[in-house]
Order: structure tokens, then sequence, then C-alpha cells
């Protein structure tokens, strides 16, 4: 009796061991706490299809979104489009830059809950013969948008000389950056502030570099991974997997050179494999693994804004990184050992 009772309860724990999921391990494999996502179609914008973009298309790409429950859309608007987008709820995720502060100081509650990118990327170049800032007294600059990376860059770098926009230096907004380069290769601007792969034509065409902001180490959020506070408060499962799913897409960025580039071509229609390559190392040194949002870069933008209210800004009004620094402790610092903790 007593080993028919045995052998009984030894089938039964058999049984049940298919059933037990340890703590903190889901069924799929993945953590627990990142849950089946609690909407499984999203809309997101994006300013531009350049390098700092090249992780979220190769993700899309690669299908990493699809393997986490997710079907993403992703469409290139202008930022003023995109925010207004967000505000209204027809897109999102906005993967952009600083029109979500802008934003923010205008009454909009949208934050950013990731980092992809805050080393930025610009290079101001001038004509022809003109090879400093100092140069460009009374002149003018072509950029992208009202409030965007090119303004706040300029705005810094004329407070350290002396200058304003608006009274030293005039900006000229477009559209898009091919737009920008295109005003420049036409003579109609002075100075061209822009980031790859404009950059990387620019160069080629053999327009002097006046400033390399990489190299000048500014930082600003851009593509920062920016939603309402209200979406942010009904859907973290979906931005956590949506977050997870960029992160795959960008370890197969840096892994798989080849697949990259062939995506890269596929979206700016740039097939020159010197411009490909650099456009590549330029993602390397500028795509962040730990996408922790850092307030110093949001620092930087107060301080140039337009807006008479940044300066007095607190910057954590525009960033919540619990679900980041989540999806960091469970996932990231698994793909990134010793890089993200």
């Amino acid at each position: 009796m007593q080993n028919r009772l045995t052998e009984r309860l030894r089938q039964l724990i058999l049984g049940w061991s298919f059933l037990i999921v340890l703590p903190g391990i889901s069924e799929g494999g993945e953590p627990a706490s990142f849950a089946k996502p609690e909407k499984s179609r999203l809309e997101v914008a994006t300013a531009g299809s350049g390098t700092t973009s090249l992780p979220l298309l190769v993700a899309l790409e690669g299908g990493y979104f699809a393997k986490r429950g997710l079907s993403v859309a992703v469409n290139q608007v202008g930022a003023t489009v995109a925010v207004q987008g967000v505000i209204s709820g027809t897109i999102d995720i906005y993967q952009g830059g600083t029109a979500a502060i802008a934003a923010h100081l205008a009454g909009a509650d949208i934050i950013y809950v990731a980092a992809p990118v805050d080393r930025n990327s610009l290079i101001l170049f001038g004509q022809k013969g003109i090879t400093s800032f100092e140069s460009l007294r009374g002149k003018s600059i072509a950029t992208t948008f009202p409030g965007a990376f090119g303004e706040i860059a300029v705005r810094m770098t004329a407070r350290k000389h002396g200058m304003e926009v608006g009274k030293d230096i005039k900006l000229l907004y477009h559209r898009s950056s091919p737009e920008a380069l295109s005003t420049l290769l036409a003579g109609n601007a002075d100075a061209l502030i822009v980031s790859p792969p404009q950059s990387e034509l620019a160069k080629q065409k053999g327009y002097p570099v006046i400033i390399d902001y990489y190299k000048e180490g500014l930082k600003i959020v851009g593509p920062g991974t920016a939603v309402t506070r209200e979406f942010f408060q009904k859907y973290p499962n979906t931005i956590k997997a949506y977050l997870m799913g960029y992160l795959d897409g960008l370890k197969r960025a840096i892994e798989d050179e080849d697949f990259a580039r062939k995506i890269d071509t596929k979206y700016t229609k740039i097939s020159d494999p010197k411009i490909l390559a650099e456009n590549y190392q330029q993602g390397l040194r500028v795509w962040n693994k730990d996408m922790t949002v850092d307030p110093a870069a949001i620092r930087v933008v107060l301080d140039d804004s337009s807006d008479l209210k940044a300066k007095s800004a607190d910057p954590k009004r525009f960033y919540d990184n619990s679900l980041i620094e989540a999806v960091n402790r469970e996932y990231a610092s698994k793909l990134f050992p010793g890089e993200v903790r």
C-alpha cells in the first residue's frame, strides 16, 4: 500500500512539474514582469530615417517587435506633426528629439521613457571659404524644425560666442534634413547644421566642417522614446515589449553590419558604400545600450530653448525612467552583460 501511494505521489509531482512556473520567469522564458502587452498594435513616428533610427528599423525589418507580440508601423513625419499625433492619440510613440520637450513646455504631458541616443552627431558646415562660427555673424544657417536639435545647438554655440539667433544669425527652417541640405547645395544658405546621412553627403561634396558636435561632447536626447503620461500609465507592458524589441534590433545592428547597412539603404536610398560605412560607424558611436534618460541631456535643451519657461523648468518633469530601468535590469543586462545593469 505504501509503495502504491509513493508511486502515485511521484506521478503527480512529475505531472505538476510541467505546470510550475519558477518565480520571476514566465512560461515564454522572459521575466515574469514582462507580461503580455495590453495593446498589440503600435503607431510609431520618427523624424528621420538616418543613422540614429537604424536600430529601430532593424528591429522592425528583423521581426523583433513581432516576436514580442507587437504589430508596429513606423512612419517618418515632421516633428511637429508627430507631436500633434501623440497628443491626439493617432501616434502612440514618437522616436524623436527636442520637439517632445517643446510640446511639454507648451502644456502637453509628453515624457521620454527611454533615450536610444543622446550623444549628438550634428555637424555644422559652412559654404566653401567659411570655416569659423564667428564668420557666420549676419549670415544664415539651414536647419530642420524650430526647437529641434539644430536650433538648440546653434543657440548654445551662438551664446558662447556672444551672438544671438534672430539678431546675429538667421536660421532657415525646413521640413527635413534632405531639404536643409538642398538649400545649402543651391547656395541659398551660408551654413548647414545636420546629422547623418546628410552630413556624410555634405562632407563628400567638400563643404568645410565648422563644428563637429559629437567631438564637442554635446548630449541631447534624440531620438528619445516619447509618449504621453496617460499612455505610459495605461500600457506599461506594451512599452516594455517595445523597448525589448528595440534592444533586440540594436544587438542585431551591432553584430550584423551587412544586414544593418542593407536596411539603411532601403530607407535612406543611399547606396554609396563609403557613405553607408561612415553612417554605420557613426551609429556605433552614438547608439545607447543603456537607454536610461540622463537629465543633463534635457537640461541642455532647456537652457537654450526659445521658450521663456524653459530655463526654470525641472528636467525631471520630462521623463520617467522606471520602465527602462526594469527592462535594463531584467533584459538588457543579459543582452549586453557588463555594459548594462
